[in-house]
């Protein structure tokens, strides 16, 4: 069976991602990480050659989000500053952590975009499509989530560089919002009076991120950037739940992208750092750091393609004219285009009344921006035009599934195309707004690089699609497949880590390399926190 990767696929799914993660750096954390994994995942249907999987696109896209969104938990900068160090073991500590960050990051990410081209399945019922069982549990979560946000601000109101000070800290960690996820698959689990795939899945990683925190962290008391949080121990949890949850359901091509996606994300995230001290060597001035997040970005797109060039016609057909209820089908398309973006954009809107003068915080009596929050003011001006938004997507796609509307595409491929263009433009038109109040020259290289790789993301999404040869789906077992992968991912691990510090050596020397600031992990030289950031103190 050939291994089906195009040339098209790579750049798209590789500019995709790299367009998304450059952005995100200006976003942060896990909303900011859903974007690029909701533009690679869109990437991948729309050059797969997958007649079927063009009908379940908007549902990649989403998968795809939320898989990518559990890295956006963890902190990375101080392990990047290990890798400018001038201690050579906490060299070689930066660049193997910075392995298993973009391990754990992609292959969370990976599973999630892989999960809908394996729900080919018909319920026992005969009725439901295996792919809707997942949204009660999902909307359950989402539900969840948003009350722990409002009920923590409205009683504790933390404040982001106090947040040790809050008797929720543990190790500045995601605990809380795991425990809700939990407790919410086990409501939904009581509402149907069994378990199923979907509250399984919840669950698996739930747990999983408890067992590996509380006993990584907890008991072996392994800290990968004290006092930072420790949010990877929880995702070494996740990945692990996605594995047995992949074992008892058998899914192994979900298990194979799991882990194929996340060796190539270690690569790309080490790799993406050596660049940029790279760059530094040269001794030009210009946002290296941005350099590095889009090179990272580039570099997973490219990874995440080889990977999907890999099981594109060795996943099943999935049906092309599934029974998923309509309000699953228009949730679906809301939580990409409207809540992750909406999500995301307050932080700009935010950005503008810090930045400019003669914007004040409120005007006839309402904040610019209230976040659904107490602390904010709860609806502000921009809750108001996202409110009408939602408003009218959810007409439109409620009268367009009744009677096609005409500047909707008929065809899937056209639909595809659409939520695609969409998507990319409003999230690239977005960040460059944010930046605008502080543009200077440099952000050319963010903002400026961002809008090119669109355009050309642009031009081979409206072109390649229908020009790419068709592909058809196929039973196929992994098993052998993830066992080699899991063997020549550690070796490449350790291969990688090791050379990538003997060439910071090569290019530095001893000597601290410029761009971040010195830590030193290790020995007696080490400045490495140990203790708790005390009250009253900014968190580090």
């Amino acid at each position: 069976m050939e291994i089906t990767i195009t040339w098209q696929l790579v750049l798209l799914c590789g500019l995709s991602l790299c367009v998304g993660w450059g952005i995100r750096g200006n976003f942060g954390h896990e909303y900011g990480a859903a974007l690029p994994g909701a533009l690679a995942a869109m990437a991948i249907v729309l050059l797969s050659g997958r007649e079927d999987w063009w009908r379940y696109i908007h549902y990649f896209a989403l998968f795809g989000a939320i898989g990518w969104s559990f890295g956006g938990s963890m902190s990375y900068m101080m392990v990047v500053g290990y890798s400018h160090s001038s201690h050579s073991r906490t060299v070689l500590y930066g660049f193997a952590n910075l392995f298993v960050i973009g391990f754990l990051w992609a292959s969370l990410g990976g599973a999630g975009t892989a999960l809908p081209a394996f729900l080919s399945g018909i319920e026992q019922n005969g009725s439901t499509s295996s792919l809707s069982i997942f949204f009660l549990p999902i909307c359950a979560v989402f539900i969840g989530w948003s009350l722990q946000a409002v009920i923590v601000d409205r009683i504790l109101a933390p404040k982001r560089m106090q947040r040790h000070e809050s008797p929720l800290y543990w190790y500045d960690t995601d605990w809380l919002a795991a425990l809700v996820a939990i407790v919410a698959a086990l409501i939904v689990i009581i509402i149907r009076g069994q378990i199923d795939m979907g509250t399984s899945l919840i669950l698996y990683m739930g747990i999983g991120w408890f067992v590996a925190f509380l006993l990584l962290v907890n008991i072996f008391k392994l800290r990968m950037t004290p006092p930072r949080g420790d949010n990877w121990a929880g995702c070494v949890g996740m990945v692990v739940g996605v594995l047995v949850y992949c074992w008892q359901y058998k899914l192994s091509g979900v298990a194979y992208v799991t882990l194929m996606a996340g060796f190539t994300g270690g690569i790309a995230f080490s790799f993406g750092q050596l660049i940029k001290m790279l760059c530094i060597r040269t001794g030009l001035q210009t946002n290296w750091h941005s350099v590095m997040e889009q090179v990272q970005g580039l570099l997973f797109g490219i990874g995440l393609a080889v990977t999907f060039g890999y099981i594109i016609n060795r996943a099943p057909t999935l049906e092309t004219d599934p029974n998923i209820p309509r309000w699953i089908e228009i949730f679906t398309v809301f939580c990409v285009i409207i809540a992750l973006t909406y999500l995301n954009y307050r932080k700009a809107v935010q950005t503008w009344v810090d930045t400019i003068e003669s914007l004040p915080d409120r005007f006839f009596g309402l904040p610019v921006v209230g976040w659904f929050r107490h602390s904010r003011g709860w609806i502000g001006w921009f809750e108001v035009f996202y409110i009408a938004l939602t408003i009218a997507l959810i007409a439109i796609l409620a009268v367009n599934l009744r009677e096609p509307i005409p500047f909707i595409s008929g065809s899937w491929l056209g639909k595809g195309q659409l939520l695609y263009l969409i998507f990319v433009w409003w999230i690239v038109i977005f960040n460059f707004e944010r930046a605008l109040v502080n543009f200077s020259p440099h952000r050319l290289v963010t903002e400026g690089v961002i809008t090119l790789n669109a355009i050309i993301c642009t031009v081979l999404v409206a072109i390649y699609p229908q020009t790419i040869l068709k592909q058809t789906g196929s039973i196929f077992s992994f098993s052998d497949a993830i066992w080699k992968v899991l063997i020549w991912g550690i070796i490449v691990m350790v291969g990688t880590t090791f050379a990538f510090w003997g060439i910071k050596h090569a290019l530095y020397g001893k000597e601290h390399a410029p761009g971040a600031a010195l830590h030193i992990r290790f020995g007696e030289d080490s400045n490495a926190p140990k203790e708790k950031p005390k009250s009253g103190e900014p968190h580090p």
